[in-house]
C-alpha cells in the first residue's frame, strides 16, 4: 500500500513567544565595554547617528542625509551588548517608539567598520513578514577619521571591511541553543539556507527560508534569516575560526500567537561544523 505524503501542517508551529522559555540559556555574557561612549555612525547618504551608551540605555540622535526619507528624531532605549572578539561588539536594541523595528549594530573599534541591520515587521499578507535592511557605514570617533569618513563606503569592498560572503556554503552545521534546544544549518546559497531542528519543542519540523551572509572579519560572518512560516526574523554574528568550536550571538524578533504584540529578545549558542559539501566540477552552490 502506498502512502499519501503530505507537508507538515504549518497551522500547529510554534509562534515565537512559545520559543523563547529557555531558548537562551546559552547566551553569552553582556559586556558593559560601551558604557560611558559616545560613538557616531556615518553612512554613504551621510546619514548620522549619534548613540551615547549607558550601562543599559543608549540615547541616540538621528540626522537623515540626502535621498535618507526617515526623519530626524532622538529617543533612548534599552540595549544588549556582547563582545565577539577583540574590540568588535554586537548590540542589539528594539525601539519604544516604533516597536515594529529592531536594530542591530556591529561595532568594530579596531577598524572603524560598522554593520546595521534593521528589521522591520510588515504589513499581513507579506511573505516573509520581517523584513531586513543592511546598512555599511563608518565610525566617527577612531583616531584620525574625518567627520565625512562615510564617504569611504562606497565602492568596492577591501577584505578588511564588512562585505556579503560565500564562504558558508555548502557548509552543515550544529548549532546548541540550551541543554534543550539544538538545530542544524545547511547554508545552501547567499540567498537561502535549510534549518531542522534536532531538540526542542520543534523537533522534527525543518524549512529552507530566505537569508543574508556579511563576513565581518576574517571567519566571523554576520548571519541574518527571515522565516516566512512565523512571522519571525533573526540576526546572528557567528564566529567560525575553529570548525569544532563555533560561537554564536543573536536576536529574535517578531510577532506573538496572537499576532499583535512583539517578541524581541537575545540568545547564543555553541556549534560545531558537521560536513562541508564538495560539489562536482562544474556544479555547486549559486554564487
Amino acid at each position: 500500500m502506498t502512502a499519501l505524503l503530505t507537508p507538515s501542517d504549518t497551522s500547529t508551529w510554534l509562534p515565537l513567544d512559545g520559543l523563547a522559555p529557555g531558548f537562551d540559556a546559552n547566551r553569552g555574557p553582556r559586556t558593559t565595554a560601551l558604557d560611558g561612549r559616545t560613538l557616531t555612525v556615518s553612512d554613504e547618504r551621510g546619514t548620522r547617528i549619534v548613540h551615547r551608551f549607558g550601562a543599559h540605555r543608549v540615547d541616540w540622535d538621528y540626522h537623515p542625509g540626502a535621498g535618507d526619507p526617515i526623519a530626524a528624531a532622538s529617543k533612548s532605549d534599552d540595549y544588549e551588548a556582547f563582545e565577539i572578539d577583540d574590540e568588535l561588539y554586537y548590540v542589539q536594541f528594539h525601539h519604544a517608539h516604533l516597536p515594529e523595528e529592531a536594530v542591530s549594530l556591529v561595532l568594530d573599534l579596531r577598524s572603524g567598520e560598522v554593520l546595521t541591520v534593521i528589521s522591520i515587521v510588515g504589513p499581513e499578507g507579506q511573505v516573509p513578514r520581517v523584513e531586513q535592511i543592511v546598512v555599511p557605514a563608518r565610525l566617527e570617533e577612531l583616531p584620525g577619521r574625518r567627520p565625512d569618513a562615510a564617504a569611504a563606503v562606497v565602492g568596492p569592498h577591501p577584505s578588511s571591511r564588512p562585505h556579503p560572503t560565500t564562504e558558508l556554503l555548502g557548509r552543515r552545521v550544529f548549532w546548541q541553543y540550551s541543554p534543550e534546544h539544538a538545530y542544524e544549518h545547511v547554508y545552501l546559497s547567499p540567498e537561502w539556507y535549510t534549518w531542522q531542528c534536532l531538540a526542542g519543542p520543534e523537533r522534527g519540523l525543518a524549512d529552507t527560508d530566505a537569508c543574508t551572509m556579511w563576513q565581518l572579519r576574517p571567519g566571523i560572518h554576520l548571519f541574518a534569516w527571515r522565516e516566512k512560516v512565523i512571522p519571525c526574523a533573526s540576526v546572528t554574528v557567528a564566529d567560525h575560526r575553529s570548525a569544532h568550536s563555533l560561537r554564536s550571538h543573536g536576536m529574535l524578533f517578531g510577532l506573538d500567537s496572537s499576532g499583535e504584540e512583539y517578541v524581541h529578545f537575545t540568545f547564543g549558542a555553541h556549534g560545531r561544523l558537521l560536513s562541508t559539501t564538495a560539489y562536482p566540477e562544474g556544479f555547486g552552490t549559486a554564487e
